[in-house]
């Protein structure tokens, strides 16, 4: 299993990224992105420090841990720089919270991060066919969410993804211990969300792949 969208103490999460990585690597995690939510406000106060601490912990313990953002309800039309200058921070893995059903994001998000240099669309809700067509041709990968509420697009998400040709992803937006969740269950629920056998292996070969490109 590869989580490439988890929070720490840095934002809303309830774990230091020690016992973050800890609990993910015994859930069988191989490699967790650590990308706290991040705007305008502090994004050059979160990502040194966490890029400080995955390189501390990629090399005491047996998980390797990537650091990342993802930039929260950011206004659509300055997206583009802040995922320039997270990079510039050291972020290696940019996600965009997309638009969600469960939460007021600002309409045009979805298609201002596929724009963007941006490497991951969180559950990007009811995206459309064309903002689909559009992750297809720009690399931006697509996530099939664990996370309760964000999961309840996951079958819409694959729908799109199936007519359009864009890739996905899983991850577990975990916010908490119990949010943390195994290849097992990671298969379960994309099962459940209509994926067959074939589709789940090529997506977890997806984040592998994003996850040779950051290390």
């Amino acid at each position: 299993m590869i989580d490439l969208h988890t929070h720490s103490i840095f934002s809303d999460g309830e774990l230091i990224p020690a016992e973050l990585a800890r609990r993910a690597f015994v859930q069988g995690c191989r490699a967790i992105a650590i990308t706290d939510h991040g705007d305008h406000s502090n994004v050059d106060f979160i990502i040194p420090r966490i890029v400080k601490v995955c390189g501390k912990l990629s090399g005491a313990m047996p998980i390797t841990v990537v650091p990342g953002i993802e930039l929260t309800h950011i206004p659509p039309d300055v997206i583009g720089e802040l995922a320039v200058e997270c990079r510039r921070l050291g972020a290696k893995i940019v996600v965009v919270h997309g638009e969600t059903i469960v939460e007021p994001v600002a309409p045009g998000t979805n298609l201002a991060a596929l724009n963007s240099s941006v490497d991951i669309l969180a559950h990007p809700g009811l995206i459309t066919e064309e903002e689909a067509k559009i992750a297809a041709k720009n690399g931006v990968y697509l996530e099939i969410s664990t996370r309760k509420g964000h999961s309840l697009t996951n079958g819409h998400v694959l729908k799109t993804a199936r007519l359009t040709g864009a890739e996905l992803v899983l991850n577990t937006d975990s916010h908490a211990p119990q949010d943390i969740v195994g290849i097992s269950m990671g298969r379960v629920i994309a099962a459940g969300a209509g994926m067959t056998d074939e589709e789940i292996e090529r997506m977890f070969k997806n984040s592998a792949a994003l996850l040779q490109k950051c290390v």
